[in-house]
């Protein structure tokens, strides 16, 4: 090594923090005291418990005639013809059943396996 080049000198400060721009390299003091945000009593506080809630009327419960006690599922491929099929075997089956009351529908597409597999409107009648 050549002592009169400095590029060639191993760094012998390599362990000693980088400074901040504009900050004094001094030692800065942290104090350890807690702070004094002024709304401190040096007691804390209990928690809040929130309001009981009180009933405010009876539930009304459900009788036997509205719930459901089955279902009928209808599908048809998607083309008008198949669509109007769909039509008539609904019908004639609400027919056949006068006694049934419709709860609620569900309608979706999906595909249905045949020979081929192909989509299908799908119509389930809870009743």
């Amino acid at each position: 090594m050549d002592p009169s080049n400095l590029q060639n000198q191993p760094n012998q400060q390599q362990d000693r923090p980088i400074p901040f721009d504009g900050v004094a390299t001094g030692q800065t003091t942290v104090s350890r005291q807690p702070l004094n945000i002024g709304t401190a009593t040096g007691q804390a506080q209990p928690p809040s418990r929130p309001a009981t809630p009180q009933p405010t009327a009876a539930v009304q419960k459900v009788s036997i005639g509205d719930r459901i006690i089955g279902m009928k599922t209808f599908f048809a491929k998607l083309h008008p013809g198949s669509l109007t099929f769909l039509e008539d075997q609904i019908q004639a089956w609400l027919k056949e059943h006068p006694g049934v009351r419709i709860k609620t529908t569900n309608v979706t597409v999906g595909e249905v396996q045949g020979k081929t597999t192909e989509p299908n409107l799908i119509v389930v009648i809870w009743y």
